[in-house]
């Protein structure tokens, strides 16, 4: 027996079975026009769901993996960097180069100076020679022209000079010239003043009378 509390629930909430929509765009109640629902979206194509069995997507491509901006920011770096260091190799060349002929110049100034102060002192070392060569060097005086001497030794002076030394005019100014049979090529045979070095270099060429062979008589 069905209670009546239960039936009254049963009434309320009407059968229960499947729902069934009226999907017609005319009510055929009131014949207005129904407003359509919005359907659910489809899935877009391409995903996952609209690859179907065996398809085979294509590789990318390997000539644009991995390439932009930021790779031709780099390159162009590189680039700076590598003209920059050349840039950097050029100028310490120019500047060693620089530093050389500086350093030689200045050597060439100083040399320069210290040979016009010693020409110079020639003249004195001419008077000590001869005073030497005449026994006059002595006293107060010979003091004095031996330290001369030294000081002039100490910056490289040497005197050069000798009768009998064959005549080179690099080294020598011939003042006199004679002939004679004791020679067999031109010679210095007297000293007229000493010549003087700095190492190898000049400072005064050693004044001589030359004496070169006689010349052959005339045959007749």
């Amino acid at each position: 027996m069905t209670h009546p509390d239960h039936e009254a629930t049963e009434r309320e909430q009407g059968p229960q079975g499947p729902t069934i929509r009226d999907r017609r765009r005319i009510d055929p109640e009131t014949g207005q026009v129904r407003e359509q629902q919005p359907e659910a979206a489809a899935p877009a194509p391409g995903g996952p769901e609209d690859v179907t069995e065996g398809t085979v997507q294509e590789p990318a491509d390997p000539t644009t993996d991995g390439a932009g901006p930021a790779d031709d920011r780099v390159g162009a770096l590189e680039q700076a960097l590598t003209e920059r260091t050349l840039d950097l190799q050029r100028l310490q060349a120019e500047y060693v180069n620089y530093k050389r002929r500086v350093d030689r110049d200045r050597e060439v100034s100083r040399a320069s100076g210290a040979e016009s102060v010693l020409k110079d002192l020639l003249g004195v070392l001419d008077d000590v020679r001869s005073a030497r060569e005449h026994g006059e060097l002595a006293g107060a005086f010979k003091a004095v022209g031996e330290e001369v001497e030294k000081v002039a030794a100490k910056h490289g002076v040497t005197a050069f000079g000798e009768a009998g030394d064959p005549f080179d005019p690099q080294v020598h100014e011939a003042l006199m010239h004679s002939y004679s049979e004791d020679v067999t090529q031109p010679t210095a045979v007297q000293v007229l003043q000493s010549g003087y070095k700095v190492g190898e270099r000049v400072l005064r060429p050693a004044r001589v009378a030359v004496s070169e062979p006689a010349a052959p008589a005339a045959q007749g």
